[in-house]
């Protein structure tokens, strides 16, 4: 018999498989099978087992047995943050560029440029209690800046508001003394020069946070507070500094010493403003100095 002959005979020779109870051996089911019957259906079970596994890696477990699947799920996640910090980047960019313009104006300079910022922290005078700050504005700041000096601004007809507007607010006398200049914005004099007592405490108006401690060139020692309604407050001339920015004041707590610092002084006094979603206001319509 020739050896195909004999393989033939081995894959087709059947075989009879009895399935039998343990305790009487009675038959409960018989049947046939061969080697190329078993061969078929390992190849059939193996080609089933191997499809149910490449449709596992590629759906359910993807994360585990492709690589790429990682990858991918990587780059999506870099490229959410990264346009996470972009936003906040302009954000802050924006908060950046509207603080710079506040200092400008309540500085009394207008608004501000690189060339003034260098100027008032060259000749910044030392202090043991407080130290002046030194602004560098972003880019975006500058670039802000450079189109809001083509547009001068306009003082001559200050906002009007009404007491009803601050009916319900108690403001705190800032310092007690005598008026010796009032609220002149014809005159670019947007506040009123009170003259107190050597080394007189300086006190919050109201509630509010701490926006500008610094030191300029023309008003020396400067403290601004933003309080709500959009309304700020501004001491200029102090001697000594005694917030910082960001600090929260509350109504009548001390922040600042009287003094004679700056340029544009003629003697030791407070210079106080007030301003109202960016015009003047005459203090003395809200305060009593004396």
């Amino acid at each position: 018999m020739s050896l195909r002959a004999k393989i033939r005979n081995w894959l087709t020779e059947k075989f009879l498989i009895v399935i039998r109870k343990k305790q009487d051996f009675s038959v409960l089911g018989s049947f046939n099978v061969s080697f190329s019957r078993i061969i078929i259906m390992g190849v059939l079970s193996l080609s089933v087992i191997f499809f149910i596994s490449l449709v596992l890696t590629r759906t359910i477990l993807r994360q585990w047995f492709d690589p790429v699947y990682m990858e991918t799920e990587n780059t999506a996640k870099i490229l959410m943050l990264s346009d996470i910090v972009d936003s906040l980047s302009v954000a802050v960019s924006q908060k950046d560029a509207y603080l710079a313009n506040i200092q400008g104006i309540i500085s009394g300079n207008g608004v501000l440029d690189k060339g003034v910022l260098e100027d008032s922290s060259a000749n910044k005078p030392d202090s043991g209690n407080s130290k002046a700050a030194d602004f560098r504005p972003s880019k975006a700041t500058l670039s802000i800046l450079d189109e809001f000096k083509s547009t001068p601004v306009e003082y001559s007809n200050p906002m009007e508001i009404s007491g009803n507007s601050f009916a319900e607010a108690f403001f705190f006398t800032p310092i007690k003394g005598v008026l010796t200049a009032v609220f002149a914005p014809q005159e670019d004099h947007f506040g009123v020069d009170i003259v107190a007592k050597e080394n007189e405490p300086v006190k919050a108006i109201a509630d509010g946070t701490v926006i500008l401690a610094s030191w300029t060139l023309d008003t020396g020692y400067i403290l601004s507070i933003q309080h709500s309604n959009e309304l700020i407050s501004i001491y200029k001339h102090n001697s000594v500094i005694l917030k910082k920015v960001g600090e929260i004041v509350r109504a009548g707590e001390i922040i600042s010493i009287i003094g004679n610092t700056g340029e544009l002084t003629t003697g030791q006094h407070l210079h106080f403003e007030l301003w109202y979603k960016g015009s003047p206001l005459n203090p003395q319509e809200f305060i009593t100095f004396d």
